[in-house]
């Protein structure tokens, strides 16, 4: 619990905040704020669709405390049962539904342009995540995150055609 407390403390002190007050008033600001579904419940190796443990419910419930100073315009998964559910509580604690996208055509013009200037959360998997942070910055820059990495989080802001990224680890 201490750790969600720091973390909330850190994106409330330290977050894309300063980068949105930095900007001028011609250049928008986006912020993804994107994140790995949480753990799965890996008893069936055939279940291509499976949904989340116990542990990753509570992983889930412990992202929307995470995230309860986080004034979210959307929230994105893909339609797999495991990230839908990561993403709900967050969601729900925001009055917002659950949009879906294409984990295969991540950060396309249409996507970039229905986001511009809101602070978004992206719910993905361990490839679809980074890759997506590397299509935000146009360059191959991280690596798919290990499998057992649920509590990654990748917050990327982009002001104008700047972007930066922070990386912290919530466990």
């Amino acid at each position: 619990m201490k750790s969600i407390a720091s973390l909330i403390l850190f994106l409330t002190l330290c977050g894309p905040l300063s980068a949105q007050m930095q900007s001028s008033q011609e250049e928008s600001t986006t912020v993804y704020y994107c994140i790995r579904h949480a753990e799965k419940d890996r008893s069936n190796a055939d279940n291509k669709n499976p949904d989340l443990t116990q542990a990753g419910l509570e992983r889930a419930e412990n992202w929307a405390k995470v995230f309860s100073t986080v004034d979210f315009d959307a929230v994105y998964s893909s339609d797999y049962n495991r990230t839908q559910q990561t993403a709900a509580p967050t969601a729900a604690s925001k009055g917002l539904e659950v949009l879906s996208y294409n984990p295969r055509d991540l950060y396309n013009k249409d996507f970039a342009a229905a986001t511009d200037g809101k602070t978004v959360l992206v719910v993905g998997h361990s490839n679809t995540t980074p890759v997506f942070v590397n299509a935000v910055l146009g360059e191959e820059k991280y690596p798919w995150m290990a499998d057992d990495n649920n509590g990654g989080l990748y917050i990327v802001t982009k002001v104008g055609e700047t972007v930066s990224v922070q990386i912290v680890q919530i466990n």
